[in-house]
């Protein structure tokens, strides 16, 4: 078994550094249910960047908000019934800040340095 461990940290040795002294994990911000508007968002900053149903609700501080938001976008047909159904269930199992940190004034314009 040693010798696997020597491997691993000669291919790999900022991993393995990592791991041996417990500094390695993830902060995850936020769920997207929809991974294509998730790839979509990550892709590209803000060129041509039309904000979807998860940017309005990361603006929302109360859970009334964030629910008549996916209401509204339902009702106009720019979110499908279904993707309405898990926004909802994802807003009641683990709250608004689930969909992301909350985006203050001028989000996008600090976001691109200005």
């Amino acid at each position: 078994m040693d010798v696997e461990k020597e491997r691993f940290r000669r291919m790999f040795p900022n991993l393995a550094q990592e791991i041996e002294n417990g500094e390695y994990g993830t902060k995850i911000n936020s769920v997207r249910s929809d991974p294509t508007s998730g790839e979509k968002a990550a892709s590209k900053k803000f060129t041509d960047y039309t904000p979807d149903v998860i940017d309005f609700l990361r603006r929302c501080d109360k859970t009334e908000q964030a629910k008549e938001i996916i209401s509204y976008l339902e009702e106009r047909g720019e979110i499908s019934g279904e993707y309405a159904r898990k926004l909802r269930k994802q807003l009641r199992e683990k709250g608004v800040r689930s969909f992301g940190s909350k985006k203050e004034d001028d989000y996008y314009l600090k976001q691109d340095g200005f």
